[in-house]
C-alpha cells in the first residue's frame, strides 16, 4: 500500500508527487521487498508509454538510464504483456542507504507525462533481508552480473597454483597503496587498472561493513564467453589487490553466468539450461540444491512440482522445464494472419552449493523465457436444434485479451450485445479466463439463404458467419469464418383465413417448393375454372394466392343454425401430387348472423329462417305459422321470425322435374284465423311464403337406384314472399348468393287469389319405371307430390 506525505513527514512506505500531494491511485503501484532485491511495479495504464525512474540519495538525483542501470545494480523492464513497468534494485545498488548489510533504504522518483505535463512521484521503501548472507553470492540479472563475498573469507582450496602465482607476481611488482584490479583472460597479458579507471569502463566495486561487492554489465571488453558442457557462459574474472607495507592484499572475484536463451519443446515446455559448475573457481562442490520460482518469488519444492516445474541434472548440466501455461507466467494474443499466442515466464532460479571447505555459494538467475508464436485457434460449435428453427452457433475458447468487434451473416451485419430487435450475439464468460459468443439466427431471417433441393426434397437453410475479432490493446483484427446449413422437411402449404360478413377469405404465400402439393376443394383440384364454376373469387400471382369464398357457395358446412344465425365451415385440403395422399388441411369456421336465409343440404333437408316483421300485423305470432302440412310448424320462433327445418320429401313438399334439375318446393302459411279476426275482409286470402331447393339431377343418381336422397352438391335455395305478405318490404325475395349457371326449366304458373291449379300426381313405382325406360333426359316437366317419395 502506498501513502502520501506532506509537510516533511516521512513514512516507512510513502508516495509523493513533486507537483501536488496526491497519492497514486490504489491498485496502480506495487512495491515488494525480496530476499536480495527491492521491486517496484507500476501499471502502464497510469504511467503511459514512456515512464522513467530516478535514484535519489544525499548527493543528488540520478536518472536511471539503460547504461546507468547496468552499472549501478538496477534492472528496468517494460513488458506490455504484463501491463507493468518494473524496477528491480539490488540491495547493493549505487544509491541505497546500507546499514550494516541488514537494513537497506531506497529512494526513487517516478516520472510520467500526463497531458503533456511531467509529473514526479517519490517512491520510498526500506527493506531487510529475510535470509542471512552466504559467503559468496552471485546474481545473474537481466542486464548485469553482481558478486559479493564476505570480507573475512579465506583463500579457496581449489585455486590453481600457476594462475595464482602469475597474479601474485603481477600484483607484487605493480602494487601501490591504492586498490587496483586485474582482469584475467586466458592468453592475455595481465594489466593492472586503477579502480577509478575501471569505474569509468562500467565496473563497480564497493566495500560495505562486511562484504566486498563487484558488479559488471554484460558484454564488457574484459569479459569472455565460453562453452561449458555445450551451454554458453559469460565470465568476468577480477582480482583486487593493494600493497600495505610489506604485504599485498588480494581478493579474487569471479562473476560467471549462463547465457542460455531458452528453448521451446514441442511437448509444451519452455526450457533453460545452466552448467552445474560455471567456472573452475566454483568447482569442488560436493552438495548442490535448487529452488525455483517466478517473478522473483521462490516456491517450495512441492508447490513447484504441482505447478509442473522440473529441475533435471545430466552430464554436468542443469535443465529447467516450465510448462508453457504454468502458473506465474503471462500469455498474450497476437495476430499474424490468424490468431496466435505466446507465453512469457519470468524465471527465478536459486542454486546453493557447498564446497569441501564448507563455504556456501548462492547463485541466483533472473531470466525471461518466451515461447514462439503458437497457433491459438478459436472453435465454433453448431448447436442448432432443428425443432427450434433457429441457428445457434457457439464461438468458443476466445482469450481474455480478444473481443468480438463485428458479426456478418451472409454479408449482412447484426447488432452485438444490445436490446435491438436484430441483435444476434451474446457473450458467455468462463472461469478459465476465456469467453465465447453465441450467435442465434432464425431460419426465417432475411439473412439466411434458403434453397430447395429437389433431389432430397428438403429445404436447405444456409448461413455464412464472419466473425471479426480484435486483440487488445493493440487493436489488431482477424476474421474467423464458419458456414452452417440446416435441412428441414418441406411442410405442406398452410392458408391464413379470415371471416367476413359475406364469407371466408383465404390467403397463401407462395414458396419455391409449393408445386409439390395440390390444393383441393372437396375432391376437386382448385383451378380458375373450378373457382368460376362455384362462384369463388380467386386471385393468383407470383407472391400469393387469394381465395374469397362467398357464403352459400359449394363447399360450406353449416352448423348451429338458430334464429340468431349459424356457423359456416369451409375446408381446403392439400395433397401430395405424387401419392395423392392428403397431407394437411385448413379449416375455418365463422359465425354468420342473418335475419333470413335458406339452406339446402346434400342429405335432402331444407332449413329456412323467414322474416315476417312487415307481413304480420302488430300482435301477430310467427310461432303459429305452418307449412303446407299444417302439422309442420316452426322449430323456433321469436316476435318476427320463424325457423323451419324439415326433410325435402315431407310436410307436403312438391317436386318439379326438369331436364337437368329437380326443385323441391313448400310454402309457409300465416295463421288464417289470426288475420280473419284482425280484418274479416281477408278471411279467404292465403298468405304464404314460398321456399324452394333446386338440385342438379346428375348428382341425384342414388335417389333412383337405392331410393335414398343423397346429392353430390348442396342445393340452391330461394325464398319468395307473396304479394300480400310483402307489402312494404324493401327486399321481397331472398335468393342465394350465386345462381346456377344453367337456369332451371320450370313451368310458369299464374295464380289467381283463392285458386289452386290441379296437380299431376304420379305413383313413385310408375315414375321410376318410366324413368328407367325413357331416361332422365326425356322427362317432360311434371309436378309430383313429394310426399309420395
Amino acid at each position: 500500500m502506498a501513502f502520501g506525505f506532506c509537510l516533511g513527514l516521512a513514512l516507512l512506505l510513502s508516495v509523493q508527487s513533486t507537483v501536488k500531494c496526491d497519492p497514486i491511485p490504489n491498485g496502480v503501484l506495487h512495491m515488494e521487498c525480496h530476499d536480495r532485491f527491492f521491486m517496484i511495479a507500476v501499471d502502464l495504464s497510469f504511467t503511459g508509454e514512456d515512464p522513467y525512474f530516478e535514484a535519489v540519495d544525499e548527493t543528488g538525483v540520478y536518472t536511471i538510464t539503460e547504461e546507468y542501470a547496468a552499472t549501478c545494480g538496477y534492472s528496468v523492464n517494460i513488458i506490455p504483456q504484463t501491463g507493468y513497468v518494473e524496477l528491480r534494485a539490488s540491495y547493493f545498488s549505487c544509491h541505497t542507504d546500507n546499514k550494516d548489510d541488514k537494513v537497506f533504504a531506497f529512494n526513487f522518483n517516478l516520472i510520467i507525462t500526463h497531458e503533456g505535463k511531467e509529473a514526479t512521484y517519490a517512491l520510498n521503501n526500506t527493506c531487510s533481508p529475510s535470509l542471512p548472507w552466504s559467503a559468496r553470492e552471485v546474481t545473474c540479472e537481466a542486464n548485469y552480473m553482481e558478486v559479493s563475498v564476505r570480507s573475512d573469507i579465506s583463500c579457496p582450496t581449489g585455486t590453481k597454483k600457476d594462475d595464482w602465482d602469475a597474479v601474485v607476481e603481477t600484483a607484487y611488482f605493480s602494487a601501490v597503496s591504492d586498490w587496483q584490479v586485474i582482469f584475467q583472460r586466458a592468453g592475455q597479458e595481465l594489466m593492472p587498472m586503477a579502480l577509478s579507471d575501471a569505474h569509468k569502463q562500467g565496473y563497480m566495486f564497493d566495500l560495505t561493513d562486511g562484504r566486498l561487492v563487484f558488479r559488471t554489465p554484460y558484454g564488457q571488453p574484459d569479459s569472455f564467453s565460453t562453452q561449458v558442457n555445450g551451454v554458453p557462459v559469460e565470465v568476468v574474472h577480477a582480482t583486487l589487490f593493494s600493497r600495505q607495507s610489506w604485504a599485498v592484499l588480494m581478493v579474487d572475484l569471479v562473476a560467471a553466468c549462463s547465457m542460455h536463451e531458452g528453448s521451446y519443446d514441442e511437448s509444451g515446455y519452455m526450457m533453460w539450461e545452466t552448467p552445474e559448475v560455471l567456472h573452475p573457481l566454483m568447482s569442488g562442490q560436493h552438495e548442490t540444491r535448487f529452488n525455483i520460482g517466478a517473478n522473483g518469488e521462490l516456491v517450495e519444492q512441492p508447490v513447484a512440482e504441482e505447478r509442473g516445474y522440473t529441475v533435471e541434472q545430466y552430464n554436468g548440466t542443469i535443465q529447467i522445464s516450465i510448462p508453457y501455461n504454468a502458473e506465474g507466467g503471462y500469455r498474450k494474443s497476437a495476430v499474424s494472419g490468424d490468431l496466435y499466442e505466446f507465453y512469457i515466464f519470468s524465471l527465478y532460479l536459486e542454486q546453493i552449493s557447498v564446497d569441501e571447505d564448507d563455504v556456501d555459494t548462492r547463485l541466483r538467475f533472473h531470466r525471461i523465457l518466451t515461447t514462439p508464436l503458437l497457433p491459438r485457434p478459436v472453435f465454433t460449435e453448431n448447436r442448432t436444434v432443428l425443432e427450434e428453427r433457429t441457428f445457434t452457433v457457439y464461438l468458443g475458447d476466445v482469450p481474455a485479451d480478444v473481443e468480438l468487434a463485428a458479426v456478418h451473416l451472409n454479408e449482412h451485419g447484426c447488432s452485438l450485445f444490445t436490446n435491438a430487435t436484430n441483435h444476434c450475439a451474446t457473450q458467455v464468460v468462463h472461469p478459465n479466463n476465456t469467453h465465447g459468443y453465441t450467435v442465434t439466427v432464425p431460419f426465417d431471417d432475411p439473412a439466411v439463404i434458403k434453397q430447395f433441393s429437389k433431389e432430397d426434397a428438403v429445404m436447405q437453410h444456409m448461413l455464412a458467419i464472419n466473425y471479426t475479432l480484435t486483440v487488445l490493446p493493440e487493436n489488431e483484427q482477424f476474421s474467423h469464418l464458419v458456414s452452417v446449413m440446416a435441412l428441414t422437411d418441406v411442410s405442406p402449404p398452410a392458408f391464413a383465413a379470415v371471416c367476413s360478413e359475406s364469407g371466408i377469405s383465404f390467403k397463401l404465400d407462395h414458396r419455391p417448393f409449393d408445386y409439390l402439393w395440390e390444393i383441393l376443394i372437396g375432391s376437386d383440384p382448385l383451378t380458375s375454372e373450378l373457382a368460376a364454376q362455384h362462384g369463388y373469387i380467386m386471385t393468383n400471382n407470383s407472391q400469393s394466392l387469394l381465395l374469397d369464398v362467398p357464403l352459400f357457395t359449394h363447399g360450406y358446412e353449416y352448423k348451429d343454425v338458430t334464429l340468431k344465425g349459424f356457423s359456416g365451415t369451409f375446408e381446403i385440403l392439400v395433397r401430395d401430387r405424387e401419392t395423392s395422399e392428403v397431407q394437411s388441411s385448413t379449416v375455418k369456421t365463422c359465425p354468420f348472423p342473418s335475419t333470413e336465409f335458406i339452406m339446402c343440404s346434400t342429405d335432402g333437408r331444407m332449413t329456412v329462417v323467414t322474416d315476417f316483421s312487415l307481413a304480420i300485423p302488430s300482435g301477430g305470432v310467427p310461432a303459429r305459422t305452418n307449412l303446407i302440412d299444417k302439422y309442420c310448424g316452426p322449430k323456433e320462433a321469436d316476435a318476427t321470425r320463424a325457423l323451419f327445418s324439415f326433410p325435402l320429401n315431407s310436410c307436403g313438399s312438391t317436386v318439379k322435374l326438369g331436364k337437368e334439375y329437380v326443385t323441391y318446393e313448400n310454402e309457409i302459411f300465416f295463421s288464417r284465423k289470426l288475420r280473419a279476426l284482425k280484418n274479416p275482409s281477408f278471411s279467404n286470402d292465403i298468405d304464404r311464403v314460398k321456399v324452394q331447393c333446386t338440385y342438379p339431377l346428375a348428382g341425384l343418381y342414388r335417389l333412383f337406384s337405392v331410393y335414398k336422397f343423397e346429392s353430390d352438391t348442396v342445393g340452391v335455395g330461394r325464398i319468395v314472399h307473396s304479394a300480400l305478405s310483402t307489402e312494404g318490404l324493401q327486399s321481397p325475395t331472398v335468393e342465394p348468393t350465386i345462381a346456377l349457371q344453367t337456369p332451371v326449366p320450370v313451368t310458369s304458373l299464374s295464380r289467381r287469389p283463392g285458386y289452386r291449379p290441379p296437380a299431376q300426381y304420379i305413383k313413385v313405382s310408375s315414375f321410376l319405371k318410366n324413368l328407367q325406360k325413357k331416361g332422365a333426359n326425356h322427362l317432360s316437366q311434371m309436378k309430383v307430390n313429394a310426399g309420395m317419395f
